[in-house]
């Protein structure tokens, strides 16, 4: 690789560990330092434009920069940028998210998705006084222990042992249990097996890009119930994206506990976790010092700033037709990848709800972990990075591509004709 010494690739790659702030998996001579987005483009330190397919990890659902959503968010800075405390705009934003989200009952502000994941575990411990989760394989739930157990696969496991591999939690494996995704009947006989110890079921209701088989979350939301534990929904990905309810009202189920995060900032920071009255009172600092009381606080959760941002964000996806339109562009999208696989003779399956899509290398369905990872992730992989060459940007090691309200036929014809040259050019190993 040839990298001038004093260029933006070779800064960062004296600092960051393997040139990325996380999991992008980047050849260093396709490295890409940003400067600038608007809308679903976005421009690198060498002036080279960009067609966005990730939208930082779907949370600029609404387009990079929106004027709304910058402009208010500059009118909150002036008034203070942050006060670790209650104040209005989070007030406003908490009955916003109340009015859409059929789940939440009380809520409470934090500073990403992954720490509202982790709050809603805790309190779901707190409330049940039990110590084990159930969790399913291949999920992710941000950057904590249990989020993160189950995801990466080092070794072959028996279903509920969860392998810990990339979690850095070895007691993970004593007291998160691992299930299969769609299998309502395999997971049914873990839960029932555990249903004394488990204080929480946390799903992605969209799990990655697979959909759930009719009934599945049905089936959960039911065992769930029977034993008293509290059914946690991750709306990370699916909060705002799929309906204004989220996945709860897309798929007609609702659970106890709530996680948000991504899209609710228009890519601003923030997070939030919300639900039943009864099981977060044990957040009420009234009950100090216990034993059914939880002690959490954020010094950024709720700021102003993204909550200002988030309120602007909620405007613009709460306007009639917003989400039918987003899942038109979906399926124009995943029709449009599949047509090139077919056009090619390639056997592949396109996966995904809403805005979402992704390319599975597999003859077979891909429906769960098991499937999925049945399928030709290297050639997957290659895809990506051929895509990337071409002036889309996305990531490598992901599993989805994200779009936005600014996805216009334009930028989706252009990415196809990108697809279209890719998909050849990834059949073998450069």
């Amino acid at each position: 690789m040839n990298v001038r010494t004093d260029s933006w690739t070779s800064r960062a790659l004296r600092l960051f560990p393997g040139g990325s702030n996380g999991e992008f998996g980047i050849p260093h001579e396709l490295l890409v330092i940003l400067e600038r987005g608007q809308g679903a483009k976005i421009w690198d330190t060498e002036g080279r434009e960009f067609l966005d397919f990730t939208m930082a990890w779907g949370s600029a659902l609404v387009g990079h920069a929106h004027p709304k959503v910058v402009e208010a968010a500059a009118t909150a800075a002036r008034d203070g940028v942050n006060f670790a405390s209650l104040n209005r705009r989070s007030i406003e934003l908490a009955e916003r998210i109340a009015s859409v989200s059929p789940c939440a009952e009380r809520i409470r502000f934090v500073a990403s998705g992954t720490e509202a994941t982790l709050l809603c575990l805790r309190v779901a411990h707190t409330a049940t006084g039990r110590p084990k989760v159930l969790r399913f394989e291949g999920a992710y739930h941000g950057q904590h222990a249990v989020g993160v157990a189950g995801m990466i696969h080092s070794r072959p496991t028996d279903l509920p042992t969860c392998d810990t591999a990339g979690a850095g939690a070895p007691w993970a494996e004593r007291d998160v249990l691992v299930a299969p995704y769609n299998d309502l009947e395999g997971t049914t006989r873990i839960l029932e097996a555990h249903a004394p110890s488990l204080a929480a079921v946390i799903v992605e209701p969209l799990h990655r890009c697979l959909k759930p088989k009719p009934g599945f979350l049905e089936g959960l939301r039911e065992l769930t119930r029977r034993h008293g534990i509290v059914l946690i929904f991750d709306e990370v990905v699916t909060g705002f994206r799929l309906a204004p309810g989220g996945a709860q009202e897309h798929y007609g189920v609702i659970p106890d506990l709530v996680a948000y995060g991504k899209a609710l900032g228009g890519g601003f920071p923030i997070g939030a976790f919300a639900g039943r009255a009864d099981i977060m009172e044990v957040l009420e600092e009234r009950r100090l010092p216990g034993p059914r009381y939880l002690w959490s606080a954020s010094t950024t959760g709720g700021n102003p700033v993204s909550c200002a941002a988030a309120l602007a964000t909620l405007d613009l996806l709460l306007q009639p037709g917003v989400h039918d339109g987003l899942h038109q562009l979906g399926r124009r999208f995943r029709e449009g990848l599949q047509s090139v696989i077919q056009s090619a003779g390639e056997s592949a399956q396109i996966l995904g709800d809403g805005p979402l899509g992704q390319v599975a290398f597999s003859g077979s369905p891909v429906v769960d972990q098991t499937s999925w990872l049945a399928s030709d992730r290297a050639r997957g992989g290659r895809l990506m990075l051929e895509l990337l060459a071409r002036g889309i940007f996305l990531n490598p090691m992901g599993t989805k591509l994200y779009l936005s309200l600014d996805h216009s036929e334009t930028i989706l014809n252009r990415f196809m004709d990108a697809f279209s040259e890719a998909l050849p050019a990834s059949a073998s190993p450069r």
